[in-house]
């Protein structure tokens, strides 16, 4: 029997508590041996509902902790570099939420740091994980659409973030579109080489006092020749929207739906149905998935699926959108092969 992962979570808000519940209660091969969050009192209260032995209000100790194997860091992206720099320092495998950080240069330290101690990240796109991705990835690999050439990539959400968010968010780009940014790369293969970004303010007018847009469009070019184009929005008042579709040479795949349920209410002149409400429901055998994925692979010695040098390349084409769209210029990348 393989031996389990000891892992504690870094970051306690909505997020960080999904995942600490997953690996206490869910996933098999993880033990989660500590939490740890700056809010006083939260990580002793995460700890005692989810029966974790330890807790912590500074992160240090977590690090410092020769019980530990991974952290799972759940933090604002401003203290991601740091964090990941101390928990590689000390020996531990990582799984960070996107993007994994909040500069190139800043990935590029953590990788290379990551690289000379020899410790796995997994950086979290959990679509990857999605049965309905999983699925679709398996029918291009099986050759059911010929040649995939292009990705159409949709994020909505009618629930704008407050004006301190948006603040420290990093724009749009960064925020929604990075998980369809990594997505056309997953289906698609080979290297974007070329970024366009288009925005605009048409209803949630206090972002623009943050330099930022509620309405984006980022248009992708690929060294194969494919192209994808990607739509963000936080003005869908209807509900939480996500969907995608796959065009290849012989057939076309589509991803997700808006309904929640699988009913559909019949009433005079009339029909309806539940929408999503928020990511966390269309998302959670995700999130579970992802964790599972991150925990097999360390029990294994392996690399895990999606890794730093990913997060590295979406965060280039997030920063590259965003470059586009402020400049209005279309913006070159060198194309990096994930490895």
């Amino acid at each position: 029997m393989a031996k389990k992962i000891r892992c504690a979570v870094l970051g306690l808000g909505r997020l960080g508590y999904w995942h600490a519940e997953n690996l206490s209660q869910r996933v098999r091969g993880g033990e989660l041996i500590a939490v740890a969050d700056p809010m006083e009192g939260r990580a002793e209260q995460v700890a005692r509902d989810l029966g974790v032995p330890k807790w912590h209000q500074n992160p240090d100790d977590v690090f410092e902790d020769c019980g530990i194997d991974a952290v799972v860091i759940v933090t604002p992206t401003s203290t991601h570099a740091d964090m990941i720099k101390k928990a590689v320092a000390h020996g531990k495998h990582v799984f960070v939420e996107k993007p994994i950080t909040r500069t190139v240069e800043e990935a590029e330290e953590v990788i290379k740091a990551i690289d000379d101690r020899g410790v796995f990240c997994q950086v979290g796109f959990m679509r990857r994980f999605d049965p309905s991705y999983v699925e679709a990835k398996r029918r291009i690999l099986a050759g059911d659409i010929g040649k995939p050439i292009y990705f159409k990539g949709i994020t909505r959400d009618g629930i704008a973030p407050p004006p301190d968010f948006i603040k420290h968010s990093g724009g749009l780009y960064l925020d929604f579109s990075i998980h369809d940014y990594d997505s056309a790369r997953f289906f698609l293969g080979g290297n974007v080489t070329t970024v366009s970004g288009l925005g605009s303010v048409v209803e949630k007018k206090y972002v623009a006092e943050f330099n930022d847009v509620d309405q984006a469009l980022t248009y992708l070019t690929f060294d194969s020749g494919a192209a994808a184009d990607i739509e963000a929005s936080r003005n869908a008042a209807y509900g939480y929207d996500i969907r995608a579709e796959i065009i290849g040479t012989e057939g076309a795949i589509q991803i997700g739906s808006m309904q929640h349920h699988d009913i559909k209410i019949l009433a005079k002149n009339r029909s309806s149905y539940d929408i999503y409400p928020d990511f966390p429901s269309q998302f959670r055998d995700a999130y579970l998935m992802e964790m599972v994925s991150f925990i097999e692979h360390l029990q294994n010695d392996e690399k895990p699926n999606v890794n730093e040098v990913d997060g590295k390349i979406a965060l280039e084409i997030a920063i590259a959108a965003t470059k586009s769209y402020q400049t209005g210029t279309e913006i070159q990348l060198e194309p990096v092969k994930a490895v």
